[in-house]
C-alpha cells in the first residue's frame, strides 16, 4: 500500500480482513456517528480526499478500497463471477466496519460503490441506517431501460463484460491511456482531467495495473449476471432505510434515466437532486456534496 501522499490529514491507515479473509485497505478518522465512503471505477478511496475532511468534523469516516481495487486484495474469480458480486463486496465492508467497532452506520457510495451500497442495505438492513448513492440508478433497472444513447455513452458496460481475457489484454496494453481517457470522458466537458488533483491522478494510475484490470472487469461481469440474479431473488422487496440519490446534471445518467423514478422502484423513502457536475461528484463539487450529506445523515 502507498503512503506517499497524505490525502486525509489526521486519518489513520488500516488493512482489515473482510469476507472470506480478503484484506481491505482503507483510511479512518474523525469523530461522531460512523459513515462509510465507497468509491467507483476506475478509482480508489482517494476520490473522497476533497470531502472527507469536512465530513470528519461530524462523523467517524471510513473510506475503503473495494475488493479488486486500489490496495485491497484481488481474490481469484469463478465461472459465476461470485467473488466480485456486489454481495461479496458488501460483505467485505460490513465485516470491516464491525472490526472497527461499527455495528451500524451510514453509507455513501459513488458509481460501483453505490451499487455495493445498495446491495449492502438489502442484505444487512440492521447495519445500514441510511444510504446515499452518487450518479447511479439501480443496476437491474438500468440494464432493462438501456437505450442506444446510453449504450454508446457507457460503452464500457458492454466492453468490460466480454469474456476474459479480451478486455484485460486490450486495456493491459496501455492501462494509463485507458484510465485517463475514462476519467476525462466522464468528467464535466468543460474541464476534463483538469478538475482532478494531479496527485490523485497519479495514485489512480499507480493502482490501475496488473491484477486490478482483471478484477475490475470481473466487477462488471458480475453486475451483468449474478448481481441481477440476486436482484431478481429480492422480488418486490424494497429498502426501508432512507435513501438519498444525487447525480451529475452534466452526466449521462441524468440524460438517459429518470433517476428518482428508478430508485422508487427499489426503496420506500427516496429523495434526491441533480448537482452541477459530471460523473465525479466528490471531486467536482465536494463542498456542495458535503452540505447535502451533512443535511441528509444528520
Amino acid at each position: 500500500m502507498s503512503t506517499k501522499i497524505d490525502f486525509f490529514p489526521g486519518f489513520r491507515q488500516f488493512s482489515q480482513a473482510g469476507a472470506d479473509g480478503v484484506r481491505i485497505h482503507g483510511m479512518t478518522g474523525g469523530s461522531g456517528p460512523p459513515l462509510l465512503l465507497l468509491h467507483g471505477y476506475p478509482q480508489t478511496h482517494v476520490i473522497w480526499h476533497r470531502v472527507a475532511p469536512r465530513l470528519a468534523e461530524r462523523f467517524t469516516i471510513v473510506a475503503t478500497d473495494l475488493r479488486g481495487y486500489g490496495d485491497s486484495d484481488k481474490p481469484p474469480t469463478d465461472a459465476q463471477h461470485a467473488p466480485y458480486s456486489k454481495r461479496a463486496m458488501a460483505n467485505d465492508q460490513v465485516a470491516v466496519m464491525r472490526a472497527l467497532g461499527h455495528d451500524s452506520f451510514f453509507v455513501c457510495g459513488h458509481d460501483r460503490g453505490g451499487r455495493v451500497t445498495h446491495r449492502m442495505a438489502i442484505d444487512h438492513p440492521a447495519a445500514v441506517r441510511a444510504l446515499a448513492v452518487l450518479d447511479i440508478a439501480p443496476t437491474r433497472e438500468m440494464y432493462a431501460a438501456t437505450t442506444s444513447d446510453f449504450a454508446r455513452a457507457y460503452y464500457w458496460w458492454f466492453f468490460l463484460i466480454q469474456p476474459a481475457d479480451l478486455p484485460e489484454r486490450l486495456i493491459g496494453a496501455d492501462p494509463k491511456f485507458w484510465l485517463l481517457g475514462k476519467l476525462a470522458g466522464k468528467a464535466s466537458n468543460q474541464e476534463g482531467l483538469g478538475l482532478f488533483d494531479p496527485r490523485a491522478l497519479a495514485e489512480y494510475v499507480r493502482c490501475f495495473a496488473g491484477e486490478t484490470i482483471h478484477a475490475t472487469c470481473e466487477d462488471y461481469r458480475a453486475a451483468a449476471t449474478i448481481d441481477i440474479a440476486h436482484d431478481d431473488l429480492d422480488g418486490d422487496d424494497t429498502l426501508a432505510q432512507p435513501l438519498l440519490a444525487l447525480w451529475g446534471a452534466k452526466g449521462t445518467v441524468a440524460r438517459c434515466f429518470d433517476v428518482l423514478d428508478l430508485w422508487r422502484k427499489r426503496a420506500d423513502q427516496v429523495q434526491g437532486e441533480a448537482l452541477p457536475s459530471g460523473h465525479y461528484i466528490p471531486e467536482e463539487c465536494p463542498d456542495l456534496l458535503g452540505e447535502r450529506l451533512l443535511e441528509f445523515f444528520r
